[in-house]
C-alpha cells in the first residue's frame, strides 16, 4: 500500500475532453471513438478495453441519451453530451442518465441553452474533485493503516489492501446513492411540471 500515491497518478484521473479538443465541426461516428480513445484509452483498466464503440454510440442514440444526429455527423453539442454521458455511466444506469441529461438535451437541441458554459463548468469542478479525491484517498488509507494496527494481526499489508477496498467501495456507494436520490428529485420535479 506503499505504492498508493503512485497509483493514484496512474489513473490518469485529468484525462478529459476539453472544449478546445473538440472540432467546430461535424464528426462522424469513427472520428468521434478515435477523440475518445485518444483522451481516454490511457484511463481504461485494461489495455484492450475500448473507451467508446459503435455499438455504444447507436445505443446511446437509441435510448434519447443526447438528441438526433443529422446526416450521420455528431455535432460539438451531442461530443459534449456523450461525454457526460460516458462519465456518469461509472455510477448510473442508462435510465438515470436519460433523465439526468433530458433537461439539458431538449433545451441544447432548441437553442434554449448554452451547453459550452455548462461543460466548462462540469470540467473546473472536475480538476477540483481530482485533489478532493486524492487527499480523501491519502487520508483514507492512513485510517486503515491505524485500525489495522488494532488488529495486531499477520500479513498486515493484506488486510490494509483489503480493508482499503472496501472502505473506497463503501465511499463509492455513497456518492452513488447520493447521485442516484437526485435523479429521483428531478424526476420528481419533472412529474410536477408536466
Amino acid at each position: 500500500m506503499n505504492h498508493l500515491a503512485s497509483l493514484l497518478a496512474d489513473l490518469d484521473l485529468s484525462s478529459r475532453i476539453a472544449l478546445e479538443d473538440i472540432p467546430e465541426i461535424d464528426l462522424y461516428m469513427d472520428q468521434v471513438i478515435q477523440l475518445f480513445e485518444k483522451k481516454y484509452g490511457s484511463s481504461t483498466r485494461n489495455k484492450e478495453d475500448k473507451v467508446l464503440t459503435k455499438t455504444m454510440i447507436n445505443n446511446y442514440a437509441k435510448g434519447k441519451l443526447f438528441f438526433p444526429v443529422k446526416n450521420k455527423k455528431y455535432s460539438r453539442e451531442q461530443l459534449i453530451l456523450i461525454s457526460l454521458i460516458y462519465q456518469l455511466k461509472g455510477g448510473l444506469s442508462i435510465q438515470d442518465i436519460k433523465q439526468t441529461l433530458e433537461g439539458i438535451n431538449q433545451r441544447t437541441e432548441s437553442g434554449q441553452f448554452e451547453l459550452n458554459k455548462f461543460y466548462q463548468s462540469y470540467l473546473k469542478l472536475h480538476e477540483k474533485n481530482i485533489e478532493i479525491f486524492n487527499e480523501d484517498v491519502l487520508k483514507t488509507e492512513q485510517d486503515v493503516k491505524h485500525e489495522v494496527k488494532m488488529l495486531e494481526a499477520d500479513e498486515p499489508e493484506e488486510l490494509e489492501t483489503i480493508l482499503l477496498i472496501v472502505s473506497l467501495i463503501n465511499i463509492s456507494n455513497f456518492y452513488r446513492k447520493t447521485a442516484e436520490k437526485l435523479v429521483d428529485q428531478l424526476a420528481a420535479k419533472k412529474v410536477k411540471k408536466d
